[in-house]
């Protein structure tokens, strides 16, 4: 696949490094790459993928852009808040490199499709969010024979690998069981430094390139780690596990799964006693019975949208303020999504209180029961 004038012109500083040259720049051409998330992670890695010349750039997002994604999904401006991602990225791309071509995939990826997605790519980058999103590229991947550059960030840190090379450790390697999902906080619970997935996105773009041009040491048996915090990084090795069932020696996925079941019996079997439907919780406040809310938010999510006649402790004081609540009275606590208050419930029955926690956070509340309280 021959370069034209324009792109002898634009990718003439790629041209010049012996290691890429014409015919790598040829070989960027004819890659077609699936980037999995048009959020943190996908925003960096599509733009400099698109930049580099990679001929074919598929985006899968089911999304729209929300305010709160513009800190650090930089593929997304102001004017595009309400789009469908994948119509924004496909925007931006072109404008920053008429010469690929952008294939939008405005779905969310799951058993019954990943296989045809990914089937026209050869080389999928995971910039997903989440446990069964991350199982299901890998798995499908692994499937297919194609490689994943993997990338997740929380918090202050983050991490890149290459994973389901020919003789490398896949995700399951990696993580052979999920997390229980109820104490996984995501972007919107626990936070994210803004220019975090810039790196790690980056990264990724990285190693997708030096994979397609054949070129350095793809982190293929090793996990970087990079703290922002500490401006470190730490790569770990790791194996394949012949015993693995995505690509060990007898594997035993040979088809797709239900994903979000095989993440959800992470969690243990005696959810509902520790945790409360909004609705029910709703009921019980309009009887004549004694509650006690504890909003484990921070002051500044309370002041967006405050949870109705709450006590405002946040989840890092709770320990010391233990004597402020009735013992004798039972607990709610609610967060934002549902992570930090089921901390706290767990927290609070250890100290010997009747406690439970709000499924779905605040944000369930709102969509259940008070549709007036504003969402963030």
């Amino acid at each position: 696949m021959s370069l034209g004038p324009d792109e002898l012109i634009r990718y003439a500083r790629h041209l010049t490094l012996a290691e890429v040259g014409v015919a790598g720049q040829e070989r960027l051409k004819a890659a077609r790459v699936l980037i999995v998330g048009a959020g943190g992670l996908g925003s960096p890695a599509a733009l400099y993928l698109a930049a580099a010349g990679v001929g074919t750039i598929g985006i899968v997002d089911a999304d729209r852009v929300d305010l709160t994604n513009l800190q650090r999904q930089i593929l997304h401006g102001t004017a595009a808040v309400g789009r469908d991602k994948v119509a924004s990225a496909e925007d931006r791309l072109r404008d920053l490199n008429p010469l690929v071509t952008v294939v939008p995939h405005a779905l969310r990826l799951d058993s019954s499709n990943v296989a045809a997605v990914l089937g026209g790519y050869n080389l999928v980058l995971d910039g997903s969010d989440n446990f069964p999103t991350r199982y299901l590229i890998n798995d499908a991947a692994v499937r297919a024979g194609k490689p994943v550059i993997y990338g997740a960030i929380f918090r202050f840190a983050g991490q890149v690998s290459v994973l389901g090379a020919p003789g490398g450790p896949c995700y399951r390697c990696l993580y052979p069981d999920p997390p229980d999902p109820r104490l996984v906080p995501n972007c919107a619970e626990a936070g994210v430094l803004g220019v975090l997935p810039g790196v790690i996105g980056t990264l990724q773009a990285t190693e997708a390139i030096k994979w397609l041009l054949g070129i350095g040491e793809p982190l293929i048996g090793r996990l970087l780690v990079y703290d922002a915090l500490a401006a470190s990084t730490t790569t770990i090795a790791v194996r394949r596990d012949r015993g693995c069932p995505a690509c060990g020696e007898s594997p035993t996925l040979t088809g797709p799964i239900d994903y979000e079941d095989f993440c959800r019996t992470a969690a243990p079997t005696d959810s509902g006693a520790a945790e409360i439907d909004p609705r029910e919780l709703a009921a019980r406040r309009a009887e004549p019975m004694v509650l006690q809310i504890v909003d484990v938010r921070e002051p500044w999510e309370v002041a967006l949208a405050p949870f109705p006649d709450a006590r405002v402790v946040p989840l890092a004081d709770l320990p010391g303020r233990l004597g402020e609540l009735d013992p004798a009275v039972e607990v709610i606590t609610v967060c934002h999504l549902g992570q930090r208050s089921l901390v706290a419930q767990r927290l609070l029955v250890a100290a010997g209180f009747r406690a439970r926690s709000l499924v779905g956070g605040i944000d369930a509340w709102a969509a259940l029961v008070d549709p007036a309280l504003p969402r963030y």
